[in-house]
């Protein structure tokens, strides 16, 4: 196709970038000698600066190396957005290993597969974690757990106030057993020493990012550095004024997602920004965390604007630091966009982006033309084009609806363990999003509907598969179909049909319950219907899409 997306660039933003043939870790060091003294992290009222942090990173890696890490190794962070998470990443990183972020949401059964699946054998986890990864450790390949205590990083009256308060609460302490490590103590033994020096190339793996895709089975994308390198640079060319050295990041997105590992975490720390990180989003504490910390940049996704936008309290609030909001993961109304512009004075537009292409492809101009139910422009060196949606093979003129493709080198190098799924996603160097989409005389892109029935409620991607395997293992239960259904706060929300065994009853709040127990809070379906049987094709197959469009008709019936 015609790069006819070019001509609409803003005049700032490149077409073509040189990009550095440097690791993630080579670039940590860059911006910790050039941004010395300036911030880095600040976690719930401590602040450390980048040497404060290199000094972290450093003695973490030596402890980690003493493990036995080295490179190739794939190590679990499973952590929220904490100051944990970023020294634990970067000092894996530095020793060539892999990261395997890890969902702290995850049950059981979720957090055992992706430890298979990815080969991991050393973790790093939290205290209120521990028990969790202490029973799924018989039934893995992990030998060693590192453990930390959220307020670990937390300044010293902080400390002892959340001490007082969550043991009091609690009744008794988490032990660690005597097998396992813990990693402030791994760091005051390795204080000031130097990690070795390992090469990592490029080209070499850098992350495993698991991601449902189109088919509902969970799979690791591999990235490599020079995938997160290309997009962090992508993304920080798109921000025509950003600043180096002077920004301040809101870190509300999670980081074992890779919409808040590149957006926040990578490209922060590469461009010298002070990355204000908060482990879930409440809402009074995000309007008090922007009106003290003054953040510049925010990257979210639809549901927290529109929770800022209706805060019954938000006049009390400052909100006029912030400048650029790029929105993903979700339609973006345009209401929400207005609304929250004339909030903040700042700029909020849409974007888009998939775990497979580290994450970011599209987005709005900033500043320029921007065009509301579009996911807008390809990235500087990014390419789309819409093909048939029966075999991929004919592309399509502008206007016309199909599959949208990417190539770019933020694009992954497969699926981990997956080869049949990397030939089937990734053709001709193009990778097949799975997404129908149409594009505009000026190269603009419109998503209009999802290949397969990939749910985003919250702004979670959601697999109807893996509930609907849970919901299967339940005794009474003889099928089961889930489905998203048009929800305004969070794009989607979650719609059950169970069909009961003959002779069996059961409640709607029993569903609830056995979904609660095997999977995590936002898998949850939050309304269930019983039926007598469901939809199907000939040949058996349950049809989601003909429940969608009953709910469909519902809404427009009333």
């Amino acid at each position: 196709m015609e790069k006819i997306w070019l001509d609409h660039y803003e005049p700032e933003v490149p077409h073509s970038i040189d990009y550095p043939s440097l690791s993630i870790y080579q670039l940590f060091q860059e911006s910790v000698q050039t941004y010395n003294t300036k911030p880095a992290v600040y976690f719930m009222g401590r602040e450390l600066s980048y040497s404060e942090l290199a000094s972290q990173v450093e003695s973490f890696a030596c402890a980690l190396n003493e493990l036995g890490i080295k490179k190739g190794s794939r190590i679990a962070v499973h952590l929220p957005n904490c100051t944990q998470f970023v020294i634990a990443y970067f000092a894996a990183l530095s020793l060539g290993a892999i990261v395997v972020p890890c969902n702290p949401m995850y049950v059981a059964r979720e957090i055992e597969y992706q430890i298979k699946d990815s080969g991991v054998e050393t973790i790093i986890t939290l205290t209120r974690f521990y028990k969790l990864i202490k029973d799924v450790q018989p039934k893995t390949n992990l030998t060693k757990i590192i453990v930390s205590n959220i307020k670990d990083y937390f300044p010293g009256y902080l400390k002892l106030l959340y001490t007082v308060v969550k043991e009091k609460k609690e009744g008794d302490k988490v032990e660690i057993a005597a097998e396992d490590y813990n990693f402030t103590a791994l760091i005051k033994k390795h204080w000031d020493k130097k990690p070795p020096e390992v090469e990592v190339a490029p080209a070499d793996r850098a992350v495993f990012l698991y991601t449902g895709g189109t088919t509902g089975v969970s799979k690791g994308a591999i990235l490599q550095h020079q995938n997160l390198v290309a997009n962090c640079f992508q993304v920080e060319s798109w921000c025509t004024d950003h600043l180096y050295g002077k920004e301040i990041i809101l870190g509300i997105l999670p980081f074992f997602h890779s919409y808040g590992l590149t957006t926040v975490l990578n490209a922060g720390i590469i461009f010298g920004a002070k990355l204000v990180l908060l482990p879930r989003f409440e809402l009074k504490t995000v309007l008090k965390t922007i009106d003290r910390q003054k953040p510049t940049l925010f990257p979210g996704v639809p549901t927290i604007y529109l929770a800022i936008n209706n805060a019954p309290a938000l006049h009390k609030y400052d909100l006029r630091s912030i400048r650029i909001c790029i929105s993903g993961a979700a339609p973006l109304p345009v209401e929400v966009q207005e609304e929250f512009e004339k909030n903040t004075g700042g700029k909020l537009v849409e974007g888009y982006g998939l775990s497979e292409t580290s994450p970011v492809t599209h987005a709005n101009p900033v500043y320029g033309k921007r065009k509301p139910g579009s996911i807008g422009l390809p990235l500087p060196d990014t390419e789309y084009k819409i093909v048939d949606v029966e075999k991929g093979e004919k592309e399509l003129a502008i206007g016309e609806i199909g599959e949208l493709c990417i190539r770019g080198p933020q694009v992954m190098e497969g699926y981990l363990n997956m080869p049949d799924e990397t030939k089937q996603s990734i053709r001709n160097g193009w990778l097949y999003t799975g997404d129908i989409a149409r594009a505009d005389e000026e190269g603009y892109v419109y998503i209009v509907d999802r290949k397969k029935d990939l749910i985003i409620a919250g702004g979670y991607n959601i697999y109807p598969r893996d509930i609907e395997e849970v919901l299967y293992a339940h005794s009474k239960i003889l099928e089961a179909a889930v489905a998203g259904i048009r929800d305004r706060y969070r794009g989607e929300t979650l719609k059950a049909y169970i069909v009961l065994k003959e002779g069996d009853s059961m409640t709607k709040e029993e569903v609830i319950e056995h979904c609660r127990a095997n999977l995590a809070p936002y898998k949850v379906p939050k309304i269930i219907e019983f039926r007598t049987e469901l939809p199907k094709t000939m040949i058996g197959k349950v049809l989601r899409r003909m429940l969608r469009e009953e709910e469909e008709k519902k809404v427009q019936g009333k």
